[in-house]
């Protein structure tokens, strides 16, 4: 297994600083640039068509872009509400937040509502439960996790994405019952009814929920100590759900107008077996940034398979000293860059295609889809049912960048839209 041994530090960074007559480091050329380019992107949303345009103030020259890339909420296994997640990552400087929930993007309007109240942007996001299979025996079966960003507009092919979600999810609740079941008969006795409770309404059980079930029976001091004695990955109450290969998910993410992206690498048994296969079925990153640094093993990973390299706090609201912060990852500006030029055409492509299949069957159903991803600030006061084509077309201001605006076949789609509203008129 690969270590987690940080790029040792640079000799005198321990050194104090001058508290007069120092200046701070000057961004390089390359620096300022990257800034600019995701700055314009972040702030997308800043419009003199918004009434609310002071919640999205200019930033000033060098101040800190906080991207957040993986986090979650009580529609998985998290703590706090969507609202409240938000809330705490604008309290805490983030400026771009993805809630990524395990198996469900069922959170992603929640969010959406409260980022527009706080001035975050917000990428739609999921963390994938998967199986890496190394072809041998199912004893070297793993579990991998695959975390899938989309667009402003949401995922293309929404319908196809929920029901390969709605299996996995499906999977969870076998999963739980089996690891209820193990504990029994371990003499560790929990019912489903305390699993249920604690994870909500309609949410897909996960370890985390029998973890607290089992704190709150006694039968484990901490969330931890229930991980290190039972539900471990192969530990005596563990088991698994139905989820699926690694490598299909990773095509359907693509697939599907979204960016795949490994979650914590270190904590499989063999990184570079699972990098190197899921980098030929079209991966486009891995995480190598943790609250305590990069992780130099993983950032050398991601550089010989050509990956970006990203990073996220993996949040979950549990609150003690063993879970990073949410917004506590800090991101290079340079990294931010490269993964915006890799998402940008992807989602550009997703966009499109969403609003190719209105064009074509401008639906109700159809319309309400794109709502619950993309509404912005900028579209408030116009209503979307009675004009949707020139709602579609002041979303797109939010969506896209002008140069991206400009292309062709966006010209075309809001020529389609142009007409819906006029026979909606």
């Amino acid at each position: 297994m690969m270590g987690d041994k940080e790029i040792p530090k640079k000799q005198g960074s321990n050194k104090k600083k001058k508290k007069r007559g120092g200046s701070k480091r000057r961004m390089t050329s390359e620096q300022t640039l990257a800034y600019n380019c995701v700055s314009e992107w972040v702030f997308l949303d800043r419009s003199p068509l918004s009434p609310a345009a002071e919640d999205f103030a200019v930033p000033q020259p060098k101040e800190k872009l906080l991207f957040e890339l993986h986090s979650h909420s009580i529609h998985s296994d998290g703590f706090l509400s969507p609202f409240k997640l938000v809330e705490r990552a604008h309290q805490n400087g983030v400026k771009v937040l993805s809630l990524t929930d395990h198996d469900t993007m069922s959170g992603i309007p929640e969010a959406l509502e409260a980022a527009r109240r706080f001035g975050i942007k917000i990428i739609p996001g999921v963390e994938i439960s998967t199986m890496f299979s190394q072809g041998r025996d199912s004893a070297s079966d793993e579990p991998v996790h695959i975390l899938a960003y989309y667009s402003s507009c949401g995922p293309a092919k929404f319908d196809q994405l929920e029901k390969f979600l709605s299996s996995i999810r499906d999977g969870r609740f076998l999963r739980a019952e089996n690891m209820i079941s193990k504990l029994n008969n371990l003499k560790l006795p929990l019912k489903w009814e305390q699993v249920e409770k604690i994870a909500g309404e309609g949410v897909a059980p996960g370890r985390l929920h029998v973890a607290r079930a089992m704190v709150e029976a006694g039968h484990v001091e901490n969330l931890r100590q229930a991980f290190s004695r039972y539900l471990y990955d192969g530990g005596p109450a563990y088991a698994t759900g139905s989820e699926p290969l690694a490598e299909e998910t990773v095509q359907f993410i693509c697939e599907t107008g979204g960016v795949a992206v490994l979650a914590h690498p270190w904590a499989l048994k063999d990184p570079i077996a699972v990098v190197r296969r899921l980098k030929e079925v079209g991966l486009h990153g891995i995480e190598a940034y943790r609250s305590d640094g990069k992780l130099a093993a993983y950032s050398d990973l991601a550089d010989a398979y050509d990956l970006l390299k990203l990073g996220g706090s993996d949040f979950h609201g549990r609150g003690g000293k063993q879970e990073s912060e949410v917004g506590s990852v800090s991101l290079p500006m340079l990294a931010v860059h490269e993964f915006l030029k890799v998402a940008r055409p992807i989602w550009c492509r997703a966009i499109r295609e969403i609003l190719e299949n209105y064009a074509e069957n401008p639906s109700e159903t159809n319309l309400q889809l794109i709502m619950s991803f993309g509404k912005p600030k900028v579209c408030r006061g116009i209503s979307p049912v009675s004009c949707s084509g020139d709602f579609i077309s002041r979303c797109l201001s939010s969506w896209l960048t002008n140069e991206e605006r400009q292309d062709a076949e966006f010209e075309a789609i809001k020529l389609k839209l142009a007409a819906i509203s006029v026979s909606q008129r």
